[in-house]
């Protein structure tokens, strides 16, 4: 075959599209989209005026900085937070989303930045008494300290109502451990649980224990924690922003910015700032 000009500038020319076309196609990371409850306090929540703050939002603001990209945030429910990431409505989301085995089949995650662990909250005139372990953490992963410590709730728990915000580590806990002896009763919101807790339609909630450390704080001598603080297992190994599964230049863009924050104590310092305690990943 014959090479004339035409065919090679036309092969050339293919060739350079080849070439140039994975440059067009590249992610553009300058302005990101962050996902957020925005009623989740301490870590996120509304304020009157529409804005958003908290630990996250300081957080993402931090990140930005380092990373150097615009971004905003958008108020999303709970129960749509993974579906409308994987539809593309933003580019990650930022909720004390815990790490977890089945949610990694189906988003990436950062490095965690946070484990605060979960835990029960009662009232005074709750029909629970005091749960055993108050201030002790156990690990799921250790057979032969959880099992002991979930033996020891459940005789309490047996026949009672306990409320925890649906689609959570949470209920999967409940569910797991406690489903066939209590009545487990789901919530859309976080606050809808306190909200029955103070109202006697439910006996307990469980959450996060920064969720009910602020709620304790809030009801003016009426909430109280109980029982152990557990974690890893069902509960996840910390809280990490998660976005789609492709996006991995944008997984390793956010871990250099949260590593950097981690390793410099700037993490730490917000963390205490909105929890009042350190919260750390172990």
């Amino acid at each position: 075959m014959i090479l004339t000009r035409k065919r090679f500038l036309t092969g050339a020319i293919a060739a350079l599209g080849l070439l140039v076309l994975p440059q067009l196609q590249a992610r553009d990371l300058s302005s990101l989209t962050f996902a957020t409850e925005g009623a989740f306090p301490p870590y996120n929540q509304t304020t009157p005026s529409g804005e958003i703050v908290g630990f996250e939002p300081d957080m993402i603001k931090e990140i930005a900085k380092r990373a150097g990209f615009n971004y905003k945030i958008v108020a999303q429910s709970w129960g749509g937070m993974i579906p409308g990431l994987l539809d593309g409505k933003y580019d990650a989301i930022v909720d004390a989303v815990s790490i977890t085995p089945k949610r990694q089949e189906t988003i990436n995650f950062t490095s965690p930045y946070i484990n605060g662990g979960s835990g029960f909250v009662t009232t005074k005139d709750s029909s629970i008494p005091s749960l055993p372990g108050t201030g002790t953490r156990i690990s799921l992963t250790d057979d032969a300290a959880s099992k002991p410590a979930i033996d020891s709730i459940a005789k309490l728990v047996k026949g009672k109502t306990i409320g925890v915000q649906v689609a959570t580590i949470q209920a999967d806990f409940l569910k797991k451990y406690f489903g066939d002896i209590a009545t487990i009763r789901t919530y859309p919101g976080g606050k809808d649980t306190f909200f029955d807790l103070d109202a006697g339609r439910v006996d307990m909630v469980m959450a996060a224990v920064p969720n009910l450390t602020a709620y304790v704080k809030r009801s003016n001598g009426n909430g109280a924690l109980t029982g152990y603080t557990f974690q890893n297992g069902v509960l996840g190994s910390g809280s990490a922003i998660g976005m789609r599964k492709d996006d991995t230049e944008l997984q390793a863009k956010l871990n250099t910015a949260i590593d950097s924050m981690v390793k410099d104590g700037t993490m730490k310092a917000l963390i205490v700032k909105w929890f009042g305690m350190d919260l750390s990943p172990q």
